[in-house]
């Protein structure tokens, strides 16, 4: 388990390192590939992901790890069918299918397409409740306030962060709510679950180095404070292209201190630091996976070179972001304001 440790600390060749010599050691130490699978691919090296991927498929059955690790790949590189074809095996699989869903519907969302990703959530979280798992439910829960208040949806996000706080008041599912709420502009609760996020985990490193940086600089966009909100993310960077908690167990969450920093800069008028966080982002495409961060950072990319005055760039951060959302819901907030502005752009 030293190696998923190490990947928590964003160090992934000794991540990888760690799992080829327990793979040495035992060669049917199924954990070992995951690892050093899961390793590659959070580097970008997909085709080393796949090598490690192929020698594991008489272990599928035995791990869903593997099984997601496929479904994650195929996403990665643009293979609808093959995503399709992971995704049916996972049907009536307990502990798998519920993962898968909640996958399929960050995927969903990522381009817009939320009624779809709300029905799906809702079906994740169902089978987690009935299978006992209720931290996992309200994760689920949790991950789409995120997603709602990023899109700007925001008594939607209010809404999915209080019921899944009603299931429970665990680490990760307590900063995805704080995360939603302070979007969705309702500080004193989000400010709420931070203090006891403080309290109740003083040495955890993903609340320490990630998640509450990432909260208590919201809290000062939000009060109109853009140099102070990049000061208090100066402590995340030795840590921000580490796999934060919430990361490995609900695919979301990951690299967020970077998206607020670049909010940050914009905030404070300083395109071209902007865009080089939100740069950063879509140069992390393992990392982020299917987070919708990783479609709004196009957008982001945009609205940064409008900032500096550089329309030809900035149009092209709009049209990339359009173009994955083709297909989107039409009365998405965000969705609307970036074809209104780029609309100004022409």
């Amino acid at each position: 388990m030293s190696g998923f440790a190490s990947q928590g600390l964003g160090q992934y060749e000794k991540a990888i390192e760690e799992g080829n010599i327990a793979i040495g050691i035992d060669p049917d130490f199924v954990i070992g590939y995951v690892n050093v699978a899961s390793s590659y691919f959070l580097l970008d090296r997909f085709a080393e992901t796949e090598e490690t991927i192929q020698k594991t498929s008489k272990y599928e059955d035995e791990l869903p790890e593997l099984l997601m690790a496929r479904y994650y790949l195929a996403f990665v590189n643009g293979d609808t069918a093959g995503m399709e074809r992971v995704a049916a095996l996972a049907q009536g699989k307990p502990g798998v299918e519920d993962w898968m869903l909640h996958s399929e519907s960050m995927v969903e969302a990522r381009s817009g397409r939320l009624q779809a990703a709300g029905r799906m959530s809702g079906r994740s979280g169902d089978m987690a409740q009935q299978a006992g798992q209720g931290e996992k439910a309200a994760t689920y829960q949790a991950g789409e306030a995120v997603w709602q208040a990023l899109f700007g949806n925001a008594p939607e996000a209010r809404r999915s962060a209080t019921e899944a706080l009603q299931l429970s008041n665990g680490r990760d599912v307590e900063y995805s709510a704080a995360f939603a709420l302070a979007l969705a502009g309702d500080l004193p609760r989000a400010q709420t679950l931070a203090s006891d996020l403080e309290r109740r985990f003083p040495e955890d490193t993903s609340v320490q180095f990630n998640y509450l940086p990432a909260l208590r600089a919201l809290f000062a966009l939000n009060h109109g404070e853009p140099a102070k909100a990049i000061e208090l993310l100066q402590v995340a960077v030795p840590h921000e292209l580490a796999v934060p908690a919430v990361d490995y167990n609900a695919f979301f969450g990951g690299m967020y201190p970077v998206y607020v920093r670049g909010e940050a800069y914009m905030a404070a008028g300083r395109g071209a630091e902007a865009a080089g966080e939100f740069q950063k982002i879509l140069d992390h495409r393992g990392l982020v996976v299917s987070d919708p961060i990783g479609a709004l950072a196009h957008l982001q990319l945009g609205r940064a070179y409008v900032l500096q005055g550089d329309t030809a760039k900035a149009k092209v951060g709009y049209q990339d972001f359009l173009t994955l959302w083709k297909d989107a819901d039409p009365d998405v907030p965000i969705y609307k304001q970036a074809k209104a502005e780029y609309a100004k752009l022409q």
